[in-house]
């Protein structure tokens, strides 16, 4: 998350994934996995909002998924891919996001969505595609 959102991880419930493959010292977020986090609402603004992510679908080296268990938006399901790829004879991964959200709150919401609410999603998902080498690498 950028960090202007202040976000921070409050709590984290892992179950770890059913693959044999994965056994050892990783610490990952299988099927069942509830993430804790909280985040301001508006950036310069000290109110917070809690959000609570479960995963509900988990295939290594492939995709997870998860859904908003509590937070801002009425519906929020995030699918993410991974796929090998190569580029210019260099190896790595491509990782795709499928987002499917509703605000609620009618006409209200779907204006607030895609005058404001959109913007700010796009913006969170750039920031991440920035620093998703960095993270990938530790």
């Amino acid at each position: 998350m950028p960090p202007s959102a202040g976000t921070r991880i409050d709590a984290l419930r892992l179950v770890p994934p059913k693959e044999q493959a994965l056994k050892g010292t990783l610490k990952l977020a299988g099927v069942g996995s509830e993430i804790v986090t909280s985040f301001r609402v508006v950036p310069f603004l000290g109110v917070r909002a809690s959000w609570i992510a479960r995963i509900t679908e988990f295939e290594w080296n492939h995709h997870f998924a998860d859904i908003q268990v509590k937070g801002p938006f009425r519906v929020w399901r995030h699918r993410h891919e991974l796929q090998a790829e190569t580029r210019g004879g260099v190896a790595g991964t491509v990782v795709r996001d499928t987002i499917e959200c509703q605000v609620g709150f009618g006409m209200i919401g779907a204006a607030a969505l895609k005058l404001v609410l959109a913007r700010q999603i796009a913006g969170t998902f750039r920031y991440r595609q920035k620093v998703l080498p960095q993270l990938l690498a530790e």
